[in-house]
């Protein structure tokens, strides 16, 4: 086993899924797929760093949903403008910025911009950087103090933003709450939709449903 993932393993939640035996519905994803089912073989999903870290499970109808139901084109994926498609979200951060396969490469999710960032090749290097940069690449730093004040997050939930980061929000507490994943995610694309192709400083009108802790402004510099 590489040295990586049995240190993220090692630090890891109990499994979140029953142990697995068929992983050939990661087939299709290629080296990635084989690392990736390599990786739920061992441990079928799991929390690292206080909840900051999610790895789905293969399969789960319950929260937090496994990589099947997370990557159904109806749930949240299909809410975006510009097409998400053909990506395997399979982790994300407290924030539910996800970390996903594409284009033979791992690359994490913006999901207030929609924007991908290449990451790495595999899930090894994957596994390296979240150890060796764990405070951002996880939220853990705000995932800890969070939770220290109103308790642990639920299975299922994410911190967001009251006020978007995209529109200056601030990474601190006051300025966080927790929401359903789900729920999380199509807030973000309705921001996400309405951001797109706008130069950095114009003056925007969010219109967006389902975000009843949001306390900011109508319009912000973007």
């Amino acid at each position: 086993m590489d040295r990586s993932i049995a240190q993220l393993l090692s630090i890891a939640s109990e499994p979140i899924g029953i142990p697995i035996v068929d992983m050939k519905s990661l087939d299709e994803w290629g080296i990635l797929g084989a690392e990736l089912a390599e990786l739920l073989m061992l441990k079928n999903g799991f929390y690292a760093y206080e909840s900051a870290l999610l790895v789905r499970p293969l399969r789960s109808q319950h929260p937090p949903l496994g990589l099947l139901e997370w990557n159904a084109p109806g749930l949240w994926i299909s809410e975006y403008a510009e097409a998400i498609d053909h990506t395997l979200f399979f982790a994300e951060d407290v924030f539910g910025g996800q970390f996903c396969i594409r284009d033979q490469c791992v690359r994490a999710f913006d999901p207030e911009t929609g924007n991908f960032e290449q990451l790495c090749d595999s899930l090894s290097q994957w596994a390296h950087l979240v150890l060796t940069d764990y405070q951002y690449r996880t939220g853990y730093p705000l995932a800890h103090s969070w939770q220290s004040k109103s308790g642990p997050l639920r299975p299922g939930m994410r911190l967001l933003p009251k006020v978007p980061f995209i529109c200056g929000g601030k990474y601190e507490m006051e300025n966080l709450y927790s929401i359903s994943d789900v729920d999380a995610m199509s807030f973000r694309a309705s921001i996400a939709n309405q951001m797109r192709d706008l130069p950095d400083g114009s003056k925007v009108v969010l219109r967006v449903k389902g975000n009843p802790a949001s306390a900011g402004p109508d319009s912000e510099d973007r």
